[in-house]
């Protein structure tokens, strides 16, 4: 039989971890565990090589080699060892000391044990390890997932560029634009998002118990340690924090998961909008070979890319939210509150790697329906309603016409109403206005009236 309670409990470590597995390489708890032993090992090796405290013990190249290589070579067997140690320890980050002192005790470096970990708080090194390993789950997994996916939604917008549709402003009829531009919109504001997550600044402090470099001093009050501390936060890659308490204020955390959650509210916005655009036929939906669309309806492709997306970044925004109202709050100097929040932050991303990966492929699987499109804009004519209007009042303004309130005069003419192309043709003969004028409305068709859009499109999409 079965136990069932050994099974994946988060469906991104089930149903969905090929979507978002390598997201584990930085943001599991192994991730976070290999991220404390860089910290810890760099620590270490910069306090014996500058002699901070006196001592003659520099570690060797090779050694320091040696000992890096437990982070890139970092395997279950550690992960393992790290587990039955802090079964005993009941504590993470001391497990991870006691991993590190083991390291050295197999280079037969013992008289390096007490700069392990030395002058650190736990949250010295777990501020660090989450900045790395967030920032290389940023910058490697999710940046590249949600660049691809623009990429895709761009290839669309330049492949429709000039493919003329009705607009739906709060869904009726509306002034023609094209497919290509309302893409191009979606591009637009997503590498606009994406802009600001890029420039993301990861902080980090290393400080002690309360912020305040105490215990430092006092072992060695002849040492700069505001020095050393800037100088060992920048060689990680991170900006260093100078004021915190015995935290780092998760400040920056709080501003990147308000971006990537805007980020993924545009995103659902795009999906609610290929999903009307599919339901009216505009796009119709490539079968995919094998596929079953409904358990008693054969003819159905419903289009679960973008609602699987929908509930997803509905999902991570949650988590995202959350993370970024609680994180900002610690009371007095420390509280654990946020121990257990960032546990959830691979969540967070999770559910919108899985987005992406949904939107991505169903991109993929869409294509126009250039028929349904022409068909809906020559049932519209009504439309260009506001382009007579508009010239008309162009004509009062230069002296060739003395038409009052064009727009009732429209108005009166199309509101509520279908009217066809004989009828606008018979209307504007008889406008008192110039027959250059004339001639331009007549020639005006549902399909040509798009103004700009294609040049916007081309102009100030994506390059």
């Amino acid at each position: 039989m079965t136990n069932l309670s050994s099974q994946p409990l988060s469906p991104l470590d089930g149903r969905y971890r090929a979507a978002v597995g390598t997201l584990g390489e930085y943001l599991s708890e192994a991730g976070l565990n290999r991220a404390r032993i860089h910290v810890e090992i760099e620590w270490l090796i910069q306090l014996a090589n500058r002699a901070l405290l006196g001592t003659a013990n520099p570690v060797l190249q090779g050694e320091a080699e040696t000992l890096r290589a437990v982070v890139t070579n970092f395997s279950d067997a550690n992960v393992a060892e790290l587990a039955a140690t802090e079964a005993t320890t009941k504590h993470d980050v001391k497990a991870v000391e006691y991993f590190v002192r083991n390291q050295l005790t197999k280079l037969g470096r013992e008289d390096l044990h007490e700069l392990t970990h030395f002058g650190c708080t736990s949250e010295d090194i777990n501020n660090l390890s989450y900045a790395l390993t967030i920032k290389d789950a940023v910058n490697d997994v999710w940046l590249p997932k949600a660049k691809a996916m623009v990429a895709k939604l761009d290839e669309l917008a330049k492949k429709y560029v000039d493919a003329a549709m009705l607009a739906r402003t709060h869904g009726q009829p509306a002034t023609p634009t094209t497919m290509g531009k309302e893409l191009a919109v979606f591009v637009h504001r997503l590498n606009r998002q994406l802009a600001r997550i890029e420039k993301t600044e990861y902080l980090g402090k290393f400080s002690g118990a309360t912020g305040t470099f105490s215990a430092h001093v006092v072992a060695a009050p002849e040492v700069d340690w505001i020095k050393q501390s800037q100088d060992f936060v920048n060689a990680l890659g991170l900006t260093w924090n100078p004021l915190t308490t015995q935290i780092e204020s998760h400040d920056w955390q709080a501003e990147l998961y308000s971006r990537i959650a805007l980020f993924n509210r545009i995103l659902h916005n795009l999906c609610t909008d290929i999903w009307s655009y599919i339901s009216i036929g505009y796009f119709k939906q490539i079968p995919q070979e094998g596929a079953t669309g409904s358990s008693t309806m054969p003819h159905k492709i419903n289009p679960i890319r973008f609602e699987n997306a929908e509930s997803n970044l509905e999902l991570s925004n949650a988590i995202l939210d959350s993370l970024a109202a609680t994180l900002v709050t610690s009371r007095l100097q420390r509280d654990l509150t946020d121990s257990s929040s960032q546990r959830n932050i691979g969540l967070g991303f999770g559910h919108s790697m899985l987005a992406l990966d949904n939107v991505t492929r169903g991109l993929g699987e869409i294509e126009l329906s250039a028929g349904a499109l022409e068909s809906d804009l020559l049932d519209n004519w009504e439309v260009l309603g506001e382009a007579i209007q508009t010239v008309i009042r162009a004509e009062v303004a230069a002296g060739r016409s003395q038409i009052s309130d064009p727009y009732a005069l429209l108005k009166d003419l199309t509101r509520g109403k279908r009217i066809g192309h004989q009828e606008l043709i018979e209307f504007v003969t008889g406008l008192d206005i110039s027959q250059e004028a004339k001639d331009r409305l007549i020639a005006l068709r549902p399909n040509n009236y798009t103004g700009l859009a294609a040049e916007l499109s081309k102009r100030f999409g994506a390059k």
